[in-house]
């Protein structure tokens, strides 16, 4: 049986299924706040992948992380549900992503609700997989979307909180790294996890002598250390005059460390994109080959956005079709004018946090 009617029981018991991206697991830290208002005694635990879980290592609104080991193959759905069936029952399993995986997992937990995407919406038969459905919707944005499951629980969403960090044991690491620096820090986020919302290195490089030369400014790279990042870093240090600090290969936490003392956040759509606008960074968003009405930064630094997702003049709506090719219509020119738009507007306003004195 499939029902979509707010589910009103008394909730004691969550397990949230969301296992990858760390864009999604940003947006999924407001519903947590928000049924934790609604339920003040509510025991969350989260399943994950090991990556993103270390975003969440430390949370206070998070009881208990599950890891699913996917490199371990059918294993890993073996030992999750094992752990996750050793678990007291749920009151309420929510599948907050549209994959089969997650699907599958999401049947693990014991529980009598397995709260899912409607069948528009969901992917890989997913919808399937779980007996009450959130009602029928065009696409929106992401952290729309995840807000409704509070909804469906009668949570209210707002305020949002995601209350990311840097935590108290975090800020000698991050008071450290900052005091290295002589200047303002403008991270760029210089790669991602799909070649078609990349941003060309050599372009990459004229930004940072600018950042350095005309805004006093010392970029530093973020990100982790794929091939395609360390080949990234590689050509920037190459071509740039002045050369950038990298902290690339930092892990999750400490990047949440680097984008909260920084002053400014340069990132195509990438998870440390939303990890930003949390912490409240002024971004400017490089969208091209993803909708920014879906996947943009979210009420946030709207005037930072650089759209080259949409055609001059078009109108559309979020939608979760790709435009291939779109990322090398963003131009030097185009980042360095939202950057001079970001001093006139958030250099005053939006100072970095006091990392030497946090």
């Amino acid at each position: 049986m499939s029902e979509t009617t707010a589910l009103r029981a008394p909730l004691r018991r969550v397990c949230v299924v969301m296992m990858s991206a760390a864009g999604d697991v940003v947006h999924v830290l407001p519903v947590i706040h928000a049924l934790r208002r609604h339920a003040p005694g509510l025991h969350v635990t989260w399943v994950l992948q090991p990556g993103p879980a270390t975003l969440v290592q430390g949370h206070p609104e998070v009881d208990e992380v599950v890891v699913f080991e996917r490199g371990r193959g059918r294993r890993a759905f073996a030992d999750v549900r094992r752990a996750l069936r050793a678990r007291p029952p749920f009151d309420v399993v929510l599948v907050m992503q549209d994959y089969l995986k997650a699907g599958i997992i999401g049947t693990f937990p014991r529980s009598p609700v397995r709260l899912g995407f409607d069948r528009a919406r969901a992917r890989d038969l997913t919808w399937l997989l779980t007996n009450r459905h959130l009602p029928p919707r065009p696409v929106r944005h992401m952290q729309d979307q995840f807000l409704e499951f509070a909804e469906a629980l009668g949570a209210a969403p707002e305020p949002l909180v995601w209350n990311i960090g840097p935590y108290d044991g975090e800020r000698p690491w991050q008071r450290e790294f900052y005091a290295s620096l002589d200047r303002p820090a403008a991270a760029l986020v210089i790669a991602t996890s799909k070649p078609e919302k990349d941003w060309p290195a050599e372009r990459w490089a004229e930004v940072v002598d600018a950042l350095h030369g005309r805004h006093g400014l010392q970029p530093v790279l973020v990100g982790g250390r794929s091939p395609r990042e360390l080949e990234a870093e590689h050509v920037i240090a190459k071509r740039a005059r002045h050369a950038p600090v990298s902290a690339l290969g930092s892990g999750l936490r400490r990047l949440v460390s680097v984008l909260d003392g920084a002053a400014l956040v340069i990132a195509p759509d990438t998870g440390p994109l939303h990890i930003a606008v949390a912490l409240d960074r002024p971004v400017i968003s490089m969208m091209g080959y993803t909708n920014p009405k879906r996947s943009g930064p979210y009420r946030r630094f709207q005037d930072l956005l650089i759209d080259a997702y949409g055609d001059p003049g078009e109108e559309y709506r979020a939608s979760t079709e790709t435009r291939p090719g779109r990322m090398m219509r963003i131009s030097v020119a185009d980042v360095l004018a939202k950057v001079e738009h970001w001093s006139r507007t958030y250099r005053l306003t939006h100072p970095p946090a006091d990392a030497a004195g946090a």
